[in-house]
Formats: C-alpha cells, structure tokens, sequence
C-alpha cells in the first residue's frame, strides 16, 4: 500500500510541476494576462485623471503621426 500512496504522490507532484510549466510557458496566455491588466490599469487611470489620459493619448498619437511622417520622409527623398 505505500508503494501505492507513493506512486501516487509522485504523480501528482508530476502534475504540478508540468502545469506550472505549462504556464510559464504559454506565451500567449501570458500575454494575454498581461493586456488585460494594462487595459485595466489603463482603464482606471482615465477613470481618475481624465484631462492626463487624454493629454497623454494626443502625446502619443503625435508622437506616432511624426515619426511616421519622417519615415515616409526620408524613404522618398532617396
């Protein structure tokens, strides 16, 4: 019967381990996890500081529009 019980144990220490494995691993559910706790963050930063979501998001968009800008730039006046 220990034979048994430690069969078991083993087995389920084998289990253990490879599902936390498993989720060190999946890449993409990580990722996933990660996106929604920055959308949540995100989220309730906007809900607080309003007029600071929407300064950063035209900072961000201008600064996007302007390195577009000087891509496109200096591809045509090659």
């Amino acid at each position: 019967m220990q034979a048994h019980d430690n069969a078991r144990a083993a087995r389920d220490d084998l289990a253990t381990a490879l599902n936390a494995l498993e989720e060190k691993l999946n890449l993409p559910k990580r990722a996933a996890r990660a996106t929604a706790r920055a959308k949540r963050r995100a989220q309730r930063f906007a809900d607080e500081q309003p007029g600071a979501a929407v300064a950063i998001a035209i900072g961000v968009a201008t600064a996007v529009g302007v390195g577009v800008w000087l891509v496109v730039r200096a591809r045509l006046d090659r």
